[in-house]
């Protein structure tokens, strides 16, 4: 009886990760195909091809390069600046009696909890009276934003929990609150900072709704939005947006095998607590 539940649990956790993946792996097969098997037996048929002449075309064409730099350039200072702001909050709201902490904790957690839509056309009129509209910073300045109450919260947790004496003992021997924070407290919260680390490489990368509501040249495009305007140049070439798309996930999958063994153990550690 054991035994057939093993068999049965591996079997339908396979079906769902089939399931899972299935897409993906239809959308890796369609960006080897050339157009005209596409064209003449659809998307949902076998491979009758095989050419690497559509990742030339995407990477050309749509500019991945350029598009892939300005998505460097906006993930990750973005990703710094978000984590650094959040730890050094973190680190003031779980480790020292500020009034009214927990009131701002809850203040900070609040705005991500507001639909993003209403606020695009608010966001993009700031922008402009301020003079950075169509420009990487005002992107990187919205999402560091919109993601700071969010680490904040998930930060104050862990470092809510790490034994005060590890603190203590460092105060006794002469830290002061930075040293503290630099060279004890940042080290333990490790697997947390790269778990939402990755997460938010991957958030903002693959960004799209701000992307298109605070820059306009087509230059200054990250890779979602310069896909979508793939998708608008060639809008039946569906074997050279699939390489464009496979080319685009490349940097996100990197940094998430890079960062795996803490990710895991950030999530684990979160699940204990």
């Amino acid at each position: 009886m054991n035994r057939l539940k093993t068999v049965g649990y591996h079997v339908s956790m396979g079906l769902v990760s089939f399931l899972w993946i299935a897409p993906i792996l239809w959308v890796i097969v369609i960006s080897f195909r050339s157009f005209d098997d596409v064209a003449a037996n659809g998307l949902g048929s076998l491979p009758h091809s095989f050419t690497l002449s559509t990742y030339k075309q995407a990477w050309e064409d749509a500019d991945e390069f350029r598009a892939l730099i300005n998505s460097l350039l906006v993930t990750i200072p973005a990703v710094l600046l978000s984590l650094g702001l959040a730890s050094m909050a973190a680190y003031g709201l779980a480790r020292y009696n500020i009034p009214f902490r927990r009131t701002v904790l809850l203040l900070m957690l609040m705005g991500n909890l507001l639909p993003p839509q209403i606020l695009l056309i608010p966001i993009s009129r700031f922008v402009e009276l301020i003079g950075y509209y169509d420009t990487l910073i005002a992107l990187i300045a919205v999402h560091v934003g919109f993601g700071l109450g969010f680490y904040t919260f998930v930060l104050h947790g862990f470092m809510r929990d790490l034994p005060r004496e590890i603190q203590e003992a460092a105060t006794i021997d002469g830290a002061g609150p930075g040293k503290i924070y630099a060279s004890v407290i940042l080290p333990l919260t490790r697997p947390a900072m790269a778990a939402l680390g990755a997460l938010s490489f991957t958030w903002i990368f693959n960004d799209l709704l701000w992307s298109i509501t605070v820059i306009r040249s087509g230059e200054k495009m990250p890779v979602t939005p310069a896909l979508l305007g793939l998708q608008g140049l060639f809008v039946s070439s569906w074997n050279v947006i699939a390489a464009g798309t496979v080319i685009a996930a490349v940097p996100t999958v990197a940094v998430f095998l890079r960062f795996q063994k803490h990710f895991v153990g950030g999530l684990a550690i979160g699940a204990v607590k």
